[in-house]
């Protein structure tokens, strides 16, 4: 005999959170996000016409779906048919996938950062973070674009110019024909003065313009016709593109067609293996015991310009200061160590050759400036030959970001017969080099404090921190490349995300909790 089975049975119990057990992750989303302040999803709905379902509803679902890797919005309406778990958190309400979509890319938008900060808080009240010590680190993720779609920011220059060329060739033609009696020093003078004027598509449609009001006189005129057509059916089109990618281009140098909020990256993850360039975003993260205590999105590849915007982002939002930012060499730049000492933050930050200054290679190489000893009085270096090498002028340079950086140039004037010439100058004359003096004095403290004991554990901690945290979303969870187009709605994207993931490891850590006890 078989155990007793009948599917049109009727069982109890009917409430379906009696099945869910009082630790499940489920339980802590409900938890965590009924803790918010209602406040922030007031300004999602204007009001008027049919009732919207509830936002809380929605973002517990959405933080649920993102837990279990399930990123579809398609795929998140169907498991709120078939999955208890989704059914419990949605009160057995189905929004449609449309619905689901529209509130995670437009809804979410404005209020991704309370909403993900929020959650930080309440890990900040179960003492799981304590927001002092701030674990830098970025990775680039591939868009949601054409890979082969893109846009070169040189290419356009380039064309741009030759469309100006062609422009000029025609006007010029034009008053060839309209002016054939007048003197040639006159033509000259109007061509000198065709060059200098910048050619934009409105002086084009201008020029398109005079040529009507010149066909009315002249309707039988071939050649007018021939530059009016050329004017309006190609030059026109290419010039009002071009200037709109220059428009989308901003500071970058690329973009893709298909998401123009997307710059061309080298990826870590490289399928063809030819380190071809892809559309992708710079996503900066901040860690703490692996939970992600902020985010943000960048169209540049470099990491050295996004930690001040991504550090920003924290006063901006009225979010605790850091006391100490630990980060890894590719953020030792002297504008980001002239940002952490004007905020009064500790920065535990190598810069790009503090590990080879470490090896005795390095320590022979007499033409290093780190290997010279500065005369601050004098303001001169001095070469392992005892040679002075003398200040000759300063240069600027303003990053992407404002600040000015100050190289000051030095030279040395008695390298004649020299027996280090060769190693030191390189076979030349002179031995010239270029130093920001401010730069050397920040990386001598940044030595001094990586060299504690206390800078150096921090920093040992930075690889068990904040690298598995990508490890953990990329490659455990899936998300290696984003689902949305445009920045604002992939930030809100890699929001829910980073918001899933301190969820998820809070519920680890109340099961560990749970276990001990």
């Amino acid at each position: 005999m078989y155990k007793n089975y009948n599917t049109n049975q009727l069982t109890l119990p009917m409430d379906i959170q009696v099945l869910i057990p009082q630790q499940h992750l489920v339980r802590l989303i409900d938890f965590a996000v009924d803790q918010m302040n209602p406040n922030i999803f007031l300004s999602l709905y204007p009001g008027g016409g049919r009732p919207p379902y509830h936002p809380q509803m929605m973002l517990k679902v959405i933080l649920y779906a993102y837990a279990n890797r399930i990123y579809s919005s398609r795929q998140i309406a169907k498991q709120l048919t078939e999955n208890i778990m989704f059914m419990w958190l949605s009160g057995e309400q189905k929004p449609d996938f449309r619905t689901i979509n529209r509130f995670r890319s437009e809804r979410m938008k404005d209020v991704i950062y309370e909403t993900f900060f929020s959650i930080v808080d309440l890990l900040r009240e179960e003492g799981l973070v304590k927001l002092e010590d701030y674990f830098l680190d970025g990775t680039k993720l591939e868009a949601n674009a054409n890979k082969y779609t893109f846009v070169w920011k040189k290419s356009t220059e380039k064309y741009d110019k030759k469309l100006d060329e062609k422009f000029r060739q025609i006007v010029f033609g034009i008053e060839q024909i309209t002016k054939e009696d007048e003197e040639a020093e006159r033509e000259q003078d109007f061509q000198e003065k065709l060059e200098e004027t910048p050619i934009s598509s409105a002086k084009i449609e201008e020029t398109i313009k005079k040529l009507e009001e010149r066909l009315e006189q002249d309707p039988k005129n071939k050649p007018l016709k021939k530059a009016k057509r050329q004017l309006e059916k190609d030059l026109l089109p290419r010039k009002q593109k071009y200037e709109l990618q220059k428009q989308t281009f901003g500071e970058r140098n690329s973009f893709s067609k298909t998401d123009t909020d997307a710059t061309f990256m080298r990826m870590k993850e490289d399928h063809m293996m030819n380190g071809q360039l892809k559309p992708g975003y710079n996503v900066q993260i901040g860690t703490e015991n692996q939970f992600i205590t902020n985010f943000s999105l960048h169209q540049r590849a470099g990491d050295p310009g996004c930690m001040i915007p991504h550090l920003e982002l924290l006063e901006k939002h009225n979010r605790p200061k850091p006391k100490a930012v630990i980060a890894d060499s590719g953020y030792g730049s002297e504008e980001n160590y002239a940002h952490c000492e004007e905020q009064e933050i500790e920065a535990y930050i190598k810069y790009n050759t503090f590990d080879k200054e470490q090896t005795k290679a390095w320590k022979e190489q007499i033409g290093r400036v780190e290997n010279m000893e500065y005369d601050e009085e004098l303001d001169e270096w001095i070469c392992a030959n005892g040679k002075r090498l003398v200040f000759q002028y300063e240069s600027q340079r303003k990053s992407d970001n404002g600040y000015d950086s100050v190289k000051r140039t030095y030279r040395c004037t008695d390298c004649m017969n020299c027996p280090f010439q060769t190693t030191c100058a390189k076979d030349k004359d002179t031995k010239t080099v270029q130093v920001s003096v401010k730069n050397q004095q920040q990386r001598k403290e940044v030595r001094e404090r990586l060299a504690a004991e206390e800078g150096s554990q921090r920093y040992r901690q930075r690889k068990i921190d904040v690298e598995p945290v990508f490890g953990q979303i990329k490659h455990n969870r899936g998300f290696k490349r984003f689902g949305l187009r445009g920045l604002s709605k992939n930030t809100t994207d890699w929001g829910l995300i980073c918001a899933a993931h301190n969820l998820l490891k809070w519920a680890a850590n109340k099961e560990s909790e749970q276990k001990l006890g």
